[in-house]
């Protein structure tokens, strides 16, 4: 049952029908805001079917490039989060150009023809961390050094976000879990849908890091931000489980615990081609009264029993 605002707070998710937007998207519509979605249905059409029934939901197929169009609609916002991108260093290697003009030109002009009124809530990827130091954190005061072509772009989308007013920048740890748009590229997804598939996972360089989140905590911590947006204001926040630093072995160790005919290999002469490895500290975000509620387990637990039961929630997103 959703519960409409007192006060009609609109907001704009451009790619909100993608992994992480349509979460989000169905989220902020249950809770009673108004939501207007902007996106191209590249990838799942249907992603956002179960929300054209409520009257506070709106979804505009249009290319977010289209800076004439936005300019037309962008002053009712209150609210501005700007998700669409193409996501993940192999797609961005792919169509270099579109990834350059989708994640930060477009970020770019965005910011020309905004309001004063419109907050923008960011998010890039802590994949901008590079390779973090030895036996060390990576806070948000740590350098950036952004491997890859998706890095840099979101990197460089961020630091001219973050020098605007009203707005509030999340560094995502890697996300995982289920979605309305399922995506089975991200590495805990990755893992668990090759684990229930070939009931064995060949890893390479096994010992590099990574911070793991899930969905719907990334979604839980948007409606905090819009609920604690004054406290927050101008600030980074990286956002991940700080109990889940993890390399990829760590990773395949505990999907093995779940699955115990599992075969683990590794191989010694190959390399990732994106080379990330940190640790990262999300201290932050939890000093000011947030931390995620689902843990990598319960994760874990969740998408063995989607591959297993619904094979249509795979999808190669490239």
């Amino acid at each position: 049952m959703i519960k409409m605002n007192k006060t009609k707070t609109n907001i704009l998710i451009t790619g909100g029908a993608g992994y992480l937007g349509s979460m989000i998207s169905t989220e902020l519509v249950s809770l009673g805001y108004h939501v207007t979605v902007i996106d191209l249905l590249k990838y799942d059409k249907g992603s956002l079917n179960h929300l054209y029934v409520h009257k506070n939901f709106k979804l505009i197929k249009k290319d977010i490039r289209n800076i004439n169009f936005l300019k037309k609609i962008i002053k009712k916002f209150d609210y501005i989060i700007p998700l669409a991108a193409l996501v993940g260093a192999p797609l961005c290697e792919k169509f270099k150009k579109d990834a350059i003009s989708t994640n930060f030109k477009a970020i770019q002009k965005l910011l020309k023809i905004r309001s004063a009124k419109n907050k923008i809530i960011f998010m890039t990827s802590n994949s901008g961390y590079g390779i973090g130091e030895k036996n060390k954190y990576c806070d948000e005061n740590s350098p950036l050094r952004p491997i890859s072509l998706y890095g840099r772009t979101k990197c460089d989308a961020e630091k001219i976000v973050n020098k605007e007013n009203n707005n509030v920048c999340f560094r995502l740890a890697t996300v995982f879990g289920n979605s309305y748009r399922m995506r089975s590229d991200l590495l805990v997804n990755n893992f668990v849908q090759t684990a229930i598939k070939k009931k064995k996972l060949t890893i390479f360089e096994p010992r590099f890091r990574r911070n793991f989140i899930h969905v719907k905590d990334v979604v839980n911590a948007v409606v905090f931000t819009i609920k604690n947006f004054n406290k927050m204001n101008g600030e980074i926040y990286n956002l991940g489980l700080s109990n889940a630093n993890l390399t990829k072995i760590g990773l395949a160790k505990k999907i093995k615990k779940f699955y115990p005919s599992l075969k683990i290999s590794i191989i010694k002469n190959r390399k990732d081609p994106d080379q990330r490895d940190y640790f990262v500290s999300n201290k932050k975000i939890e000093k000011i009264g947030f931390k995620p509620k689902v843990n990598l387990e319960d994760g874990i637990n969740e998408l063995i029993n989607i591959f297993k039961n619904d094979p249509n929630k795979i999808i190669n997103n490239y």
